[in-house]
């Protein structure tokens, strides 16, 4: 549930409402929204407690939630979210271009990369110093060495970072370098990871798990935001079904739906969303048509000499020819807005 607050309420009424309920070992989520103040109510509670609630002066009314992923809904929240991470803005009216290798394999790599990204637009480096990888032999990531060369190349580009983070053991470690906190697929429902995330400080980026319903993707997300970081950007990047042709099935209803339902930015990742490098710019410029906040594309000098993921990663000419068609399709979209 969450408080509606007064609008005449003074910041003083305001902060005795607050801690009173953090007093009862409750969350307060504040958020302004269309202009009226709210405070989510985090954790169980009960009939006595809504009724002391409303001896508040700040208090207007109190209003239930009906969706099970609560404080990331609309419901919540209408207007949608916006993170700004190194005056970049995440959601709202803006389109984020994000862009890098699978996996950092060494400083002159990354460099090279990173100067293409900012090139072109982009001003997000994505790269995985940390690699999950299915088979436990294929080439698991530099560590710590990779996070050096990629906060490296950010900071020479004026580029943000987005780096995964495997393990609650890591998040200190990682924190030191990222700028945005990636969760892939895999871990999106490593609940003790999502609860310590919450705490992080930092954004996060959350990939949808291969088997995720998008209620499931949207209570992970919930996770994080109900152990207090709000700043959460959904990814869609595919999901399991029968279809063998492509890696995975791209969900672009599920784009629009999350979109519907969420307040939360969204972006989309084709490039393990299909696993082909020939579907990265159809099912990219699709989904930001679909309502995409921005795109996540891997990319790599010699895709072929990659070493990982180096079927779904386009070279430097696709990617620039992508990129421009992404400024072309933003303008198509803000076009259909006014007719």
């Amino acid at each position: 549930m969450y408080v509606v607050v007064k609008k005449d309420a003074t910041p003083t009424e305001i902060n005795e409402l607050k801690q009173y309920i953090e007093s009862t070992g409750h969350g307060a989520l504040e958020v302004v929204d269309d202009g009226i103040r709210k405070i989510g109510i985090m954790g169980k509670s009960s009939i006595s407690f809504k009724e002391d609630l409303l001896k508040f002066s700040a208090v207007e009314d109190i209003k239930k939630i009906g969706k099970s992923f609560k404080f990331v809904s609309r419901e919540f929240k209408n207007e949608d979210t916006v993170i700004d991470v190194k005056g970049r803005k995440i959601g709202g009216t803006d389109m984020i271009l994000m862009a890098g290798p699978c996996s950092i394999e060494n400083k002159e790599m990354i460099m090279k990369i990173a100067k293409v990204v900012k090139e072109n637009g982009g001003e997000f480096l994505r790269g995985g110093a940390f690699k999950p990888r299915t088979s436990p032999y294929d080439f698991q990531g530099l560590g710590e060495d990779g996070l050096k060369y990629m906060r490296e190349a950010c900071d020479k580009y004026d580029l943000v970072m987005v780096t995964e983070v495997m393990d609650t053991k890591e998040i200190v470690l990682v924190g030191k370098y990222t700028d945005i906190f990636q969760v892939g697929a895999r871990n999106m429902q490593n609940f003790s990871l999502l609860k310590e995330l919450g705490k992080a400080g930092k954004p996060v980026l959350l990939k949808r798990g291969m088997s995720a319903t998008v209620k499931d993707f949207l209570m992970a997300a919930e996770y994080i935001v109900a152990f207090g970081n709000r700043e959460v950007i959904l990814c869609e990047r595919g999901i399991r079904t029968f279809e063998i042709a492509t890696r995975n099935t791209v969900d672009i209803n599920g784009v629009a739906l999350l979109k519907e339902k969420s307040h939360l930015p969204i972006i989309i990742d084709a490039s393990h969303g299909t696993g082909k490098r020939s579907l990265v710019e159809p099912v990219t410029l699709g989904c930001i048509l679909a309502g995409a906040d921005g795109a996540m594309v891997e990319i790599h000098e010699n895709p072929e000499c990659a070493f990982s993921d180096g079927d779904q990663s386009l070279d430097f000419k696709a990617f620039e020819i992508l990129a421009k068609k992404i400024e072309k399709t933003i303008e198509f979209k803000a076009s259909l807005k006014c007719l």
